[in-house]
């Protein structure tokens, strides 16, 4: 299944998509879906490398891309990252705040650095972004994704920096949602189970707990960068255009049980 044979391919022509962390993983997933619809794409991350090759593949989809080394905690940079894409591509339409940093870590044992350096990364990253594209998404009446997780609502073990960064987010979300609308921008998050082949499944899933895990999850696998790529798409595009403040779980289910087998697998890796 690909997105074009439900969304017409011009549906995002000539509109500008920027992305933090959109060199890899879920956000590489979004993008490439955006670009198969149309749209343009900004895309910020840490390494040159993953930028290029990124670049390439969206490119070879029709995409133009407009590529940017920064750290979403340095407001300055991304600032300059986003005016920079503003002359290539032209104003942002859509942003959506993937950038992440994520380790398993017992509360007792992570370190102040390391608690913050979550925090800074996810939380004080996204607010960056969106304050920093706040001026163009005003222009074009635009809209945010915010990228949650099931640990904004749900406890995990070995989880706690993330929890918390993860349920600020969600909560800055309705925020800007609330604050944000007098001026037609939308803002939603989307909170995604476990994505094979991403970098989090390969921190977070104990070598040989894929199998059991997937047995708990009431769709009995793990999503593809595609399943929230498509669902990205949605929120950002007219069919839409009532949804604000909303988060959509995309995770097959996987939270409805709690976070139990999750935490047995963990704990037996971590101890």
């Amino acid at each position: 299944m690909t997105i074009t044979s439900y969304f017409a391919k011009d549906l995002f022509q000539g509109q500008t998509i920027f992305i933090t962390g959109g060199s890899s993983g879920i956000n590489l997933g979004i993008a490439r879906n955006f670009a198969a619809v149309g749209a343009n794409l900004g895309i910020v991350g840490r390494s040159q490398a993953k930028l290029a090759a990124a670049a390439d593949e969206l490119r070879a989809l029709g995409a133009q891309v407009s590529t940017h080394s920064a750290d979403v905690r340095d407001y300055a940079a991304l600032e300059t990252a986003m005016a920079r894409c503003r002359e290539a591509l032209g104003p942002i339409q859509t942003l959506i705040c993937g950038a992440a940093g994520n380790f398993p870590c017992a509360a007792e044992q992570i370190s102040p650095n390391g608690f913050k350096a979550v925090i800074d990364i996810d939380l004080l990253g996204t607010f960056h972004a969106c304050r920093a594209a706040f001026a163009q998404l005003r222009e074009t009446r635009g809209n945010i994704l915010f990228i949650s997780a099931g640990q904004a609502f749900m406890p995990y073990a070995f989880q706690a920096h993330v929890g918390a960064a993860k349920a600020g987010i969600d909560q800055m979300m309705q925020n800007l949602a609330l604050e944000w609308g007098q001026f037609g921008i939308r803002c939603n998050s989307i909170a995604p189970g476990p994505i094979e082949g991403t970098e989090g499944v390969r921190r977070l899933v104990p070598e040989g707990g894929a199998d059991r895990l997937k047995k708990m999850i009431p769709l009995g696998r793990f999503g593809t960068p595609d399943d929230i790529g498509q669902l990205s798409v949605f929120l950002a595009s007219p069919l839409a255009s009532y949804m604000t403040g909303a988060r959509v779980v995309a995770d097959g289910g996987q939270n409805l049980p709690g976070s139990g087998v999750w935490t047995q697998l963990i704990m037996a890796e971590m101890q």
